[in-house]
């Protein structure tokens, strides 16, 4: 389970994140209709700043082995951050 710790001003909150739905979460990001849409809804806005930029696309095939390995790394810390404010965010399995 990946676990995300994000403190703020006044708030402090962990959101914990089961590998199963992360599975779930790649295979959505990674479907060709989303993929498309993406890339639809993003044109106009690219054309009006003169950016010449497409969404790669996302291979499940490739990104569920990286998540079925982060399993036997539990506890390591993958994100720790912390901004000038006072904000920090942790992303641990």
């Amino acid at each position: 389970m990946m676990h995300v710790k994000v403190k703020a001003k006044g708030v402090r909150f962990t959101i914990p994140i089961p590998y199963a739905i992360l599975n779930i979460v790649i295979s959505i990001l990674s479907s060709n209709f989303l993929q498309k849409n993406i890339n639809k809804w993003t044109k106009e806005h690219f054309e009006r700043k003169k950016l010449d930029f497409t969404f790669p696309q996302i291979d499940k095939k490739m990104l569920k082995p990286i998540v079925k390995e982060l399993k036997n790394y539990k506890g390591i810390v993958l994100v720790d951050v912390k901004a000038n404010d006072g904000t920090e965010v942790k992303v641990r399995l």
